[in-house]
């Protein structure tokens, strides 16, 4: 497996998590492996806090690439029920790139942040050598509400329904048919059609869609590790059990091509923007037909019950060790 991607849990609990710095009272919700957030109290308003690097990618497009590099850093802010609502941002850029790439790039992710109600109120934007990847700096998301909207992805609760967006493999599935469209063996019409899937990736107004219409207990986005890593995660911090029943998934067009392509899957790969939901189940059809209404295919996938683990048409479900599709990169790549 891949020695890329997020360090594992053994690693988070022996090296990161027991050294944190100080303790202060107002962290209401501090590092825990699986959830997406953590959660300061100021005064009586909650102020949920979330880092992550950014990496833009020119081959998507330099406005598009501001906009899905954007996307994922607010997501894990956004399913927290808070609405994201200020950035800092830090941007370390290759030499290569001209002022006029910044600019391009710049402008699809500043103008995606006033769409969606995001201000960027600090941030630092130089170039430096040794700098030749898409990786390109970092980001902290705040976002300030109240404490009783704070929705955590360890909150399922036995008798919810569990609530899936978009499906399993959207991102990878873009990604890898934008960035590598000869090397996946794949009539055009094919890889065209998965090349679409990078515009699937709408985690923050999905997210707002689905809290505002109700009855949301918990929600993850299905980054590394996917749907599988993902529910796997939700269930295992609730002290829950998962039944899935996998005809009911929705798999977006071009994902199935992509992964037999890969020979990965699709349950196992990134998707970033695909939402995991568990809701009340006297609420999940209106979460359903609200993410359907902004156009974005979800369904119904399943439902908790007492007991631990997920369980796919009866069958345990595991988590990944990693995420396949880094090995995929890196093979495709060269590197």
């Amino acid at each position: 497996m891949s020695d890329f991607g997020k360090i594992d849990r053994e690693v988070f609990e022996e090296v990161i998590y027991p050294n944190l710095g100080a303790g202060r009272e107002d962290v209401a919700v501090g590092p825990r492996h699986g959830v997406d957030f953590g959660v300061l109290n100021i005064g009586d308003r909650a102020v949920v806090v979330a880092t992550d690097p950014i990496s833009m990618l020119p081959e998507l497009g330099w406005a598009r690439a501001g906009r899905f590099a954007l996307e994922v850093v607010l997501s894990d802010v956004a399913v927290s029920g808070v609405a994201p609502t200020h950035l800092a941002v830090s941007l370390t850029l290759p030499p290569s790139w001209s002022d006029d790439d910044l600019e391009a790039c710049w402008t699809g992710f500043a103008d995606h942040a006033e769409r969606l109600g995001v201000s960027i109120v600090s941030g630092h934007t130089a170039r430096y050598p040794g700098i030749d990847t898409s990786w390109v700096g970092g980001a902290t998301v705040l976002g300030v509400g109240d404490h009783d909207d704070v929705v955590r992805p360890d909150g399922a609760t036995p008798g919810d329904d569990i609530v899936v967006t978009t499906g399993p493999g959207a991102e990878a599935t873009g990604l890898l048919a934008t960035l590598f469209p000869e090397q996946l063996g794949l009539s055009p019409e094919a890889v065209a059609t998965a090349q679409e899937r990078v515009d699937d990736i709408a985690a923050v107004a999905d997210a707002r869609a689905a809290f505002e219409a109700g009855g949301v207990t918990a929600m993850h986005d299905a980054t590394e590790g996917g749907v599988a890593g993902g529910l796997v995660e939700m269930a295992s911090g609730a002290g829950v059990r998962f039944d899935i029943d996998a005809e009911r998934m929705p798999m977006a067009p071009g994902v199935a091509a992509v992964c037999d392509a890969i020979d990965v899957d699709p349950w196992t790969v990134s998707s970033a923007g695909t939402l995991l939901c568990a809701v009340e189940p006297d609420a999940s059809a209106g979460v359903v037909e609200a993410l359907r209404a902004r156009g974005t295919d979800a369904a119904v996938v399943g439902s908790v019950a007492d007991g631990d683990g997920v369980f796919v048409d009866g069958e345990r479900l595991s988590a990944p060790e990693s995420d396949p599709s880094w090995d995929v990169f890196q093979r495709f790549s060269g590197a």
